[in-house]
């Protein structure tokens, strides 16, 4: 799948998690948007492996209900980062960034369905 259609499914499951999710915020324009869409991407690219083989454990144990856990740790860490770069997305705690995770992987994985190649 090319980086653009990623950028622009990984922009819209983030867009639904802003508007379903109590706590998931973002003020701004289209192109914070998918910056925000790029950071969260970055974030998932690079930290979420690394966290998902150093949770490797604590995931076999639930069964794999932990990647949640790991996977609303890295929406969180995508609103600091966005924060300090000034595009307006906030997620404003560990709930909000949970279920606003479920929401982004649940949304990106059926409009990944959609648009396969």
């Amino acid at each position: 799948m090319g980086f653009v259609v990623r950028l622009l499914i990984n922009a819209a499951a983030l867009w639904v998690a802003t508007r379903i999710v109590p706590g998931v915020t973002f003020v701004g324009d289209v192109v914070p948007f998918l910056g925000v869409a790029l950071v969260f991407g970055v974030v998932n690219a690079t930290i979420g492996p690394l966290t998902k083989v150093l949770t490797f454990p604590l995931i076999i144990v639930t069964l794999g209900i932990f990647v949640f856990v790991v996977n609303g740790l890295m929406l969180w860490l995508t609103s600091s980062l966005s924060r300090a770069l000034g595009l307006g997305f906030h997620v404003s705690g560990f709930w909000a960034a949970l279920f606003g995770a479920l929401v982004v992987s649940v949304v990106s994985t059926v409009l990944t369905w959609f648009i396969r190649e």
